[in-house]
């Protein structure tokens, strides 16, 4: 395996070729409910979370085994940045009851402040000047009209020019990007997306979840959305995710999600990301739990190879 952090760059060392085709066609690795690496166990737990597991949560043993399932990275954005990954699944929220408009990132527990992560991203992109990414904004919780505008203008103070302007799909190449100077996609799954030339609506970021414990159904149901991915004007995100169900949870709240659900599965996991193509119909972003466990995203980037031998024969 190639010295940590070499990654850091593979937008910028792609061919030519590659360079010049649509972000759509290449394969890209993401990561699943990014941020996640740091829950605050003393938080108050998300208003992402069923009444349930509010109420057992009062208990501060419990909130110690949430917090094995509530997170789904080992990486902070930097370290992800670094290895590669360039789309991030964002759950944002406020915290019901704190004065002002303070955003989160979320995951059954609060993790940190969205300005604190979206800065550490900016700084990557300063040194990184030719890597372009996802943000995927995806869901929403206890936010009104003013936590949105307040999101928003974050993500205006803390990336300015390098917000890319809706256009369409097929035009987003590296290139184009690079001549611009841009190097931030923004999809923000609220209405608001309308009122901002720099946010991009969440239809053109299909991301069809299995919500399922057994990884054959997974690979099943990547197969078929693929299959049923959109030509033309979207991009794609195979989720390559199990899903734990409140049942699961219970059975192995002590081992937690890595040592339950992932390291049994990835292996199979990996052999379907590995055997993919990407191109038209073919694989777009591909997202997974725990990106550092296995070389996910090295797997992920070396599909772009594919391509170049499609373009010599």
């Amino acid at each position: 395996m190639a010295g940590e952090g070499s990654n850091a760059d593979w937008m910028g060392s792609l061919p030519p070729a590659l360079s010049a085709l649509p972000l759509s066609n290449l394969a890209i690795p993401g990561s699943h409910d990014s941020f996640s690496y740091w829950v605050d166990e003393k938080s108050p737990v998300g208003p992402d979370q069923a009444t349930t597991i509010k109420r057992l949560a009062k208990i501060s043993l419990v909130k110690k085994l949430m917090k094995k399932w509530s997170v789904t990275q080992n990486l902070t954005f930097k370290e992800q940045l670094e290895s590669g990954i360039r789309y991030f699944d964002l759950r944002v929220s406020s915290k019901p009851g704190e004065a002002g408009q303070e955003i989160y990132f979320i995951h059954g527990l609060f993790g940190i402040r969205v300005w604190d992560g979206l800065m550490e991203i900016n700084t990557f992109l300063t040194y990184h000047p030719t890597e372009v990414i996802f943000l995927d904004f995806n869901h929403f919780y206890a936010m009104d009209n003013a936590h949105h505008v307040y999101l928003v203008s974050r993500i205006q103070e803390v990336f300015g020019l390098r917000l890319c302007t809706k256009e369409c799909v097929e035009n987003v190449t590296l290139n184009y990007l690079w001549e611009k100077k841009q190097q931030v996609l923004i999809f923000y799954h609220h209405p608001l997306y309308e009122e901002y030339p720099f946010l991009w609506p969440g239809n053109k970021m299909p991301a069809p979840w299995a919500n399922t414990t057994n990884v054959h159904k997974l690979l099943q149901f990547l197969e078929t959305t693929l299959g049923e991915r959109a030509k033309h004007g979207t991009f794609h995100v195979s989720q390559a995710i199990l899903t734990p169900r409140v049942k699961t949870i219970a059975r192995n709240l002590i081992r937690g999600l890595k040592n339950t659900l992932v390291h049994r599965n990835l292996p199979l996991i990996l052999n379907w990301v590995k055997s993919q193509k990407p191109g038209i119909m073919g694989v777009n972003i591909i997202t997974s739990d725990f990106v550092e466990l296995v070389d996910f995203a090295a797997s992920v980037i070396a599909l772009n190879d594919l391509l170049l031998e499609e373009g010599k024969s």
